[in-house]
């Protein structure tokens, strides 16, 4: 028997609606005489990372980390880091098109992310605070992806059972997390997925 469509989306920031733009951190990395891929490695490095995600420090707190970690002086490591930062990412106005044509057809979608403190003006940078019905945001619940609780808070933010929900996301972790909740889960890996998605929701 064919499965009734999904009645909610819960989407993916980073890696899905935003991008980030590699050569910017290559070009920083290239100026300040680092090694390539040093500040995304170490920005990423999970005892720095986690806290700042989980709501335990801020945006600015990791930065300074982060800045401290490089095998550069305080002050140029602070300078490198901010003119890496700098960049916010780009929208993917395919993606972004397509919550739109999800929310037309009357199903909420949910931002889902695990961010900083900076989000919020991140979204508005991005002419992103509109486009989607409830933002899930680790920082603000305190609590990241994959965790239970997250999923939780998402099913009870947008309204709809968590079976009925649909997860895009580009993390296996996150994926696996979703479905472990009961979600739909889709890794997302290139436009082509469009074509899963659209008769999922009922499109």
């Amino acid at each position: 028997m064919q499965r009734q469509p999904a009645r909610a989306l819960l989407i993916d920031l980073d890696g899905v609606v935003r991008h980030w733009d590699p050569s910017v951190a290559a070009g920083v990395e290239s100026s300040y005489g680092l090694e390539p891929g040093t500040l995304l490695t170490t920005a990423m490095a999970w005892e720095l990372y986690r806290p700042a995600v989980a709501g335990e420090i801020t945006d600015a707190q990791w930065m300074e980390l982060v800045a401290s970690r490089l095998p550069l002086d305080p002050g140029p490591a602070a300078a490198a880091v901010a003119e890496w930062q700098a960049h916010r990412g780009s929208v993917d106005q395919e993606v972004l098109d397509f919550v739109r044509e999800v929310r037309a057809a009357g199903r909420p979608v949910g931002l889902a992310t695990n961010a900083t403190d900076r989000l919020r003006a991140d979204l508005a940078a991005l002419g992103l605070t509109d486009e989607f019905d409830v933002i899930l945001s680790s920082w603000e619940l305190a609590i990241h992806k994959p965790a239970p609780e997250f999923f939780a808070k998402a099913a009870e933010a947008l309204d709809v059972e968590p079976p009925w929900v649909m997860v895009v996301d580009d993390d296996d972790r996150v994926i696996r997390g979703a479905r472990a909740a009961k979600m739909l889960g889709l890794r997302w890996t290139a436009r082509r997925d469009f074509g899963y998605l659209r008769p999922a929701l009922g499109l």
